[in-house]
């Protein structure tokens, strides 16, 4: 067991996750690492979340609850932000679970390589199974620069385990700045890569990779991802803009290629949707929106004819 006397604070969202938070909770307060601030932020829950999340404090001293009005997932990561006390941060939803050792690994391994931010691998689960995410190409062991950190959080295909998401790293605190780096709160899906986006540019750091599944990432039919996705779309092109505005001002337009053709694919996506549903206003636009980045589209997808045409067929070409 390490016994560091680096504190991680865990801030974990919570909002009507009462099937789901006692097993979350559970996964916290049994980690290895044993000096954790777990903050839970109820984020307004109409369910028995927050009755739950006051349960587990008054049993663990290392939980505090804060109950809020709801204002949506980065709001209340926010929240959190504003009240960690520790020297690195993780993030948690409430809906998920981690492996005993998570935290443990993530710490022992920023610190051994000296490195501001680690990150692991992790499961996809249901409630019947969890299976491993790989990588498709090798993630190489040792420092990775600020540009590969980058390139392996978007090149979704090469580097799903890697990912943009934040519930599989450990931040070092000192990256908050004085805890000034906040979540867009007007946005409500996809905050994950933005708010990483921008860590990395603002402070061009470095980081390790753990080839281990240690986060289980739960497929909940009934969460935001999956409740009709038409309405996330415009928070979702609001994230890709920024991000690949922020990487060409930052001189990665190498790296803001992937993200390129990320934009294109959920443009395909929501048309896909949008046609099967007979929504031709929202398919029109998406049509408009593949056109911003076909060329980069087709570009990175030559060994990949059916989703060339797939592409194609939404805009007739």
């Amino acid at each position: 067991m390490d016994c560091s006397t680096d504190k991680i604070s865990i801030i974990v969202p919570v909002y009507n996750a009462e099937p789901y938070i006692r097993r979350c909770l559970d996964s916290l307060i049994n980690q290895t690492y044993r000096n954790l601030e777990i903050l839970l932020i109820n984020d307004g829950s109409t369910d028995n979340s927050g009755k739950i999340c006051d349960e587990f404090a008054k049993r663990d001293s290392r939980l505090k609850v804060y109950h809020c009005d709801n204002r949506g997932v980065s709001s209340a990561r926010n929240l959190g932000i504003r009240n960690f006390s520790g020297q690195y941060i993780g993030f948690v939803d409430a809906d998920d679970w981690t492996e005993r050792n998570l935290f443990e690994l993530l710490h022992r391994t920023a610190k051994s390589s000296n490195v501001p931010i680690s990150v692991s691998s992790y499961f996809k689960s249901t409630e019947a199974k969890s299976l491993p995410v790989k990588n498709n190409e090798k993630i190489p062991k040792g420092i990775l620069s600020t540009e590969n950190m980058l390139l392996y959080s978007l090149k979704r295909d090469s580097y799903i385990g890697f990912c943009g998401y934040l519930w599989n790293k450990l931040f070092r605190a000192d990256l908050f700045q004085n805890k000034s780096i906040l979540f867009d709160e007007t946005v409500s899906f996809g905050e994950d890569a933005l708010f990483f986006t921008q860590i990395m540019l603002q402070s061009n750091c470095n980081g390790v990779f753990i080839n281990k599944p240690l986060y289980h990432y739960n497929i909940v039919d009934s969460s935001l991802s999956n409740s009709d996705p038409l309405n996330n779309r415009e928070s979702v092109f609001k994230v890709y803009s920024e991000i690949i505005n922020l990487l060409d001002e930052s001189n990665y337009k190498n790296i803001s290629i992937w993200a390129k053709r990320f934009y294109c694919y959920l443009a395909g996506m929501y048309a896909d949707i949008a046609r099967k549903n007979g929504n031709n206003d929202v398919l029109s636009k998406m049509q408009e929106e593949i056109k911003l980045y076909l060329s980069e589209y087709v570009q990175t997808n030559q060994d990949f004819p059916d989703r060339l045409e797939w592409i194609n067929s939404f805009i007739g070409n």
